[in-house]
């Protein structure tokens, strides 16, 4: 079902009105420093149609993960300063999230003006999606936007709650543009269709592979959950980070898939990560028994690198390797560097958020993918098929 979006409303509904507008400003902080203002560039669009159309936009978000309680170090007031650099116009405060004092700053707000509450995850009620915390929240707006991807596989009080008491309740363009997407990778994907997935544990991957298996062409796995995979088989993985309780899950998803699951050739391997310098590539069924996996080897990087290329649709959830640390890299930059390409000769390629989307933003290649995802969870259960609680709650369109 189709969700209504910010463009379905128009100037006439907007303008003059309170819009209360859930963002994602889970931003990573040096002390007081945003690092990476990626997740508030990509709310700019949003906030900008929202000001163009005169509306005065009142923006809600969690930093963190506050336990129920005001902990300063997650207080929101330090990212005002890259969120009025983002959007290039003053950004108002208010160091409250509900209540007088917060509804009192929204309706001082002029037509085009921008208010930043405090982080929503400090009250008590946020996370269990409290229904008093709900409706104290429908007021703080006339009109409600979740442009949060990121947070909407969570039913918290600021992503689906208010929706109940606060309408129209729409998508903003961020949330809109990863539903179209996903969706459509889903749905209709120009193939051939292939899936790339990493990370170091297959138990935080078995529902999007189940869901993914009947769908894709191809599926390429990667990270140290490969590793699992090779115990199946039963190959030496060393000191490899392997999930014993998987393996028989693993044997199983390797017998279904047949050939559309495709397990690295090689892998980078060495005693620790801690010495770079010792790395050295071998065949998967000749991992040392006193050395672990770390990343793909070379021989699975030009391998995947033909298969993205031939492909027309990519989806990729988690890094091959350790690439936060050099040479374990590798494996993560072959796969960015080939979707780019792949991008350039008009394939559709999809970063599913998370430590994929960190390592394309590492290596300078996420403009030159067709989308790189905000939500790592979010992405990974849309990809599983479930219903995400914060797009559930909001209109949907006429007719569809």
């Amino acid at each position: 079902m189709q969700r209504k979006t910010v463009s379905d409303l128009g100037a006439a509904e907007l303008r003059g009105r309170r819009v209360l507008v859930r963002v994602d400003f889970n931003v990573p902080l040096d002390g007081t420093t945003v690092t990476d203002d990626t997740r508030i560039r990509a709310a700019m669009p949003t906030i900008a149609l929202l000001r163009d159309h005169g509306a005065r936009v009142v923006l809600v978000s969690h930093l963190g993960r506050p336990k129920a309680k005001v902990e300063p170090k997650y207080s929101l007031a330090a990212i005002v300063p890259a969120v009025a650099a983002a959007l290039g116009a003053p950004v108002q405060w208010c160091a409250d999230t509900v209540g007088p004092v917060a509804v009192a700053a929204t309706k001082a707000l002029k037509d085009g003006e921008v208010l930043l509450l405090e982080n929503s995850r400090f009250l008590p009620g946020e996370e269990k999606n409290d229904e008093a915390l709900a409706q104290q929240m429908a007021e703080l707006g006339d009109v409600y936007v979740n442009d949060a991807f990121g947070a909407a596989h969570r039913a918290h009080a600021s992503t689906a709650g208010v929706a109940q008491f606060l309408r129209p309740a729409v998508a903003g363009l961020l949330m809109k543009r990863e539903l179209e997407y996903l969706g459509a990778a889903l749905e209709k994907p120009r193939r051939p269709f292939i899936a790339i997935l990493g990370g170091s544990k297959i138990s935080g991957k078995i529902d999007v592979i189940e869901a993914l298996l009947p769908k894709v062409d191809g599926l390429l796995i990667g990270g140290a959950m490969a590793c699992t995979f090779y115990k199946a088989m039963d190959f030496e993985t060393g000191t490899s980070l392997v999930e014993p309780d998987r393996v028989d899950l693993a044997r199983s998803l390797v017998e279904r898939a047949a050939f559309r699951l495709t397990l690295p050739h090689d892998a980078m391997v060495a005693v620790s990560m801690d010495q770079p310098k010792a790395a050295h590539a071998v065949k998967r069924d000749a991992i040392p028994a006193g050395e672990a996996m770390f990343d793909i080897g070379p021989d699975s990087c030009a391998s995947y690198a033909r298969a993205i290329s031939v492909a027309k649709t990519i989806v990729w959830n988690g890094p091959m390797g350790v690439f936060e640390k050099p040479p374990f890299d590798a494996g993560t930059n072959a796969v960015a560097r080939a979707m780019a390409e792949a991008t350039a000769s008009g394939a559709t390629t999809i970063v599913g958020g998370g430590d994929s989307a960190a390592a394309v933003e590492q290596a300078g290649l996420a403009p030159r993918m067709s989308h790189v995802s905000t939500g790592g969870g979010a992405s990974l259960e849309f990809l599983e098929g479930k219903a995400l609680p914060g797009v559930e709650c909001l209109d949907a369109r006429e007719g569809m």
